[in-house]
């Protein structure tokens, strides 16, 4: 029980190109659900 691994919980690699457009993607998709709310909440 001392020797596991989980996908949630493990740091995936801190560089590279598709960790910061996986972070870019996901940033923009999160603005784009706010503004879609706050337009059509208006």
């Amino acid at each position: 029980m001392t020797n596991w691994h989980d996908s949630m919980v493990d740091r995936p690699e801190t560089d590279g190109a598709a960790y910061a457009t996986g972070w870019t993607v996901s940033g923009l998709v999160v603005l784009g659900a706010i503004v879609a709310v706050w337009m059509f909440g208006i």
